[in-house]
């Protein structure tokens, strides 16, 4: 599935004093995709979040949704939102109601559907995030990550076709970040399109299907992680190198090329099977 989903066509945003946010912002998200959305603190990110999710609108540009423009009106948002489901990075920021089920029920709620359906989508909702358990516990008495869970919980109960995650590991341990990726993975093999803006550059060079690199309100680039994330502008915008990419570039260097037909290593994983996969092609040239 390659078509584009989301599409933003020369887009600039000011805000109410005037400042500048976005400045002419053309770009595609492809439905299917799993994107991951760069930049330094004041590039964009959040803001442009906010245009694909219609809670900003263009002061100039349009953003169009299967490559129809958005309809402002309160009836058209309701229906875009139910399609592009945005998380926060603060869950305090989303999180309003005394318990998690209420919290849940109330985006579709709020669209009128019916009881039975509702309670329906909450609770598959909350099995796929693992929060069946938590249903009716207060959701001050959560954990940050659970509160999280949460909040996709709430967007997934919207049905959306789009998730859109601003920084989703951020005050996350380990063992939670691994456990929500598992969710994601979960959700990308249902078929809903997923952007996560984030700072991680290795976890967009592993993870992403596409990148999107902004740099003080304008698309920089835009493309594969594994050809967008080595240019040398997009390096000194993002302040450093995916790892993986720098250990591989590293050891051709010493005349060890782990590009098996071209394909470089993506992740710790890949780049240890290469690694071993050299190893034993090595020893078996070396062996009469």
């Amino acid at each position: 599935m390659t078509s584009a989903f989301l599409t933003l066509e020369n887009v600039s945003y000011r805000y109410p004093d005037g400042s500048p946010a976005l400045d002419n912002c053309s770009l595609n998200v492809r439905r299917g995709s799993r994107t991951a959305l760069l930049g330094a603190n004041g590039a964009g990110k959040t803001t442009l979040f906010l245009h694909l999710n219609g809670i900003f609108r263009p002061s100039a540009g349009q953003v169009l949704c299967n490559g129809i423009p958005l309809d402002y009106s309160r009836a058209g948002m309701r229906k875009h939102r139910s399609l592009v489901g945005l998380v926060f990075q603060n869950p305090d920021s989303q999180l309003f109601s005394a318990n998690v089920r209420e919290d849940v029920s109330f985006g579709p709620m709020n669209m009128g559907i019916e009881e039975c359906e509702v309670r329906k989508r909450v609770e598959e909702s909350l099995l796929a995030t693992g929060m069946n358990k938590y249903a009716n516990r207060p959701v001050h008495n959560l954990s940050f990550g659970q509160k999280k869970r949460v909040c996709i919980a709430g967007v997934l109960a919207m049905h959306p076709e789009i998730l859109l995650l601003d920084e989703p590991m951020a005050g996350l341990d380990a063992n939670m970040q691994g456990e929500l990726m598992v969710i994601l993975d979960r959700l990308h093999a249902a078929g809903i399109t997923i952007i996560i803006a984030t700072h991680d550059l290795d976890f967009a060079y592993g993870w992403g299907d596409d990148a999107i690199v902004m740099e003080a309100g304008r698309l920089l680039a835009a493309g594969a992680p594994t050809k967008i994330l080595l240019r040398d502008d997009v390096q000194s915008a993002l302040g450093g190198t995916p790892f993986i990419a720098e250990i591989t570039r590293q050891l051709l260097l010493i005349g060890i090329d782990l590009r098996g037909n071209e394909y470089l290593p993506r992740s710790k994983s890949e780049l240890l099977l290469a690694i071993a996969a050299q190893a034993t092609h090595t020893k078996q040239e070396r062996t009469p």
